[in-house]
C-alpha cells in the first residue's frame, strides 16, 4: 500500500461509468416491471454503495477512506444501460477507485437479475469520466517562476553543521520546474537578514521568497520580525496551512512563528528550519500556493479561467 501519510487533505471527487449490453426486449422488460427478480434498478444502487463503502475490501492496495457520497444513477438505452456513479470523499487519497468498483458492482448486479433471460447481455466497459481533488487540479502556466531560497542559522553560515532544509527547498522547487536564481546562507544577525531579504526584492525580480530557520522563539530568531518589515499584506492562511499539518507529525509545530505575505508581486513565506518542517511545509504549499501568483497579476477574477480555478480551490 502506497504511504499518503504526508498528503494533505483535499476535497476529492469522481466519476466513472459502467455500459451493459442487453436486448432491446431486456429494456422493455425493465420499463414495464416484468423482470421476474423485480426491477433491478434499485437493487444495483444499493449493490453500488455498498461496494463503493468496501472498496478497500476488494482491491488490496485501496486505502481505506470515509465517504461522504455515493450517487447511483441509470439510463436505459435502445440496447444498453448505463450505469454512472460518482463519489466524493475529503481525504488524502482520490476516490476514483471507489467510483469504479461501484459502477462495475452495479452493472454486475444489472447483468445477474437479467441474465436467464438475456444470453446476450454483456459488460462493454468501466470507465473514470472525471475526478477532481488533489494536485492534478492545478494546472500552470508555462511560465518560469522564479524564486529565492534564503537559509537563516548561525550554526550553518559559521560552517558548524551542513545545511538541509535549504538544499531540499531547492530540489523540491526544481522537481515543479520553479527555477532558483538565488540560494544563500545567512546568520540569525537582523541587518544580514534584512540585506538579504532587500536585495532579493528588489534586484533579482522573483516570484516567491521562501526562507527557512528563525521562526522559534530563541533568542536569535529574529526573521518574521525582519520579514514584517517589507510585507504589504499578509498571508495568514497560508502559516495556518503549514502549522495544522505540521502539528499532525509534530506537536512541536504550534511553537512556529513562520509569516507569509506579499510584497508587490513577490509572495514571501518563511518556514522552520528542520528539514522535516519543511517538507511538511512543502506538502502544504505545492503547488497550490503558486495560485497566488496570478492573483497577484490580476488575472483571477472575473475571467472563465478564474471561475475554473476558483471551482478547483
Amino acid at each position: 500500500m502506497r504511504d499518503i501519510s504526508r498528503k494533505i487533505v483535499t476535497f476529492r471527487t469522481a466519476v466513472a461509468r459502467a455500459i451493459l449490453k442487453v436486448a432491446p426486449s431486456t429494456i422493455s422488460r425493465i420499463k414495464d416491471g416484468s423482470v421476474p427478480k423485480g426491477d433491478p434498478r434499485p437493487v444495483a444502487k444499493v449493490a453500488a454503495v455498498q461496494a463503493a463503502k468496501n472498496t478497500s475490501q476488494i482491491i488490496p492496495y485501496c486505502h481505506q477512506i470515509a465517504l461522504e457520497f455515493v450517487g447511483v444513477e441509470f439510463q436505459l438505452n435502445d440496447d444498453n444501460i448505463e450505469i454512472e456513479t460518482t463519489v466524493k470523499a475529503t481525504e488524502k487519497t482520490g476516490v476514483e477507485m471507489e467510483a469504479l468498483t461501484a459502477a462495475s458492482v452495479g452493472a454486475l448486479t444489472i447483468y445477474d437479475m437479467v441474465k436467464m433471460f438475456d444470453d446476450s447481455a454483456s459488460i462493454e466497459s468501466v470507465s473514470l469520466i472525471k475526478k477532481t481533488g488533489g494536485k492534478s487540479d492545478f494546472k500552470t502556466k508555462d511560465e518560469k517562476v522564479r524564486a529565492a531560497v534564503l537559509v537563516m542559522s548561525d550554526r550553518t553560515a559559521s560552517g558548524k553543521s551542513e545545511d538541509r532544509s535549504g538544499k531540499y527547498m531547492v530540489d523540491r522547487f526544481a522537481d515543479r520546474g520553479i527555477e532558483v536564481v538565488e540560494y544563500a546562507i545567512i546568520s540569525d544577525d537582523v541587518d544580514q537578514i534584512s540585506a538579504a531579504v532587500e536585495r532579493c526584492l528588489k534586484s533579482l525580480k522573483i516570484d516567491l521568497l521562501v526562507t527557512t530557520g528563525g521562526t522559534g522563539i530563541g533568542p536569535r530568531d529574529n526573521t518574521p520580525e525582519v520579514l514584517e518589515r517589507f510585507i504589504e499584506k499578509s498571508l495568514p492562511g497560508v502559516c495556518e496551512a503549514i502549522r495544522v499539518f505540521g502539528q499532525q507529525h509534530n506537536p512541536r509545530a504550534m511553537l512556529s512563528r513562520g509569516v507569509a505575505g506579499v510584497h508587490h508581486n513577490t509572495v514571501i513565506i518563511s518556514l522552520p528550519g528542520s528539514l522535516g518542517a519543511v517538507e511538511d511545509a512543502l506538502d502544504v504549499l505545492l503547488p497550490h500556493v503558486l495560485h497566488a501568483l496570478p492573483m497577484l497579476r490580476g488575472e483571477c477574477h472575473g475571467s472563465d479561467k478564474a471561475k475554473h480555478h476558483a471551482q478547483l480551490h
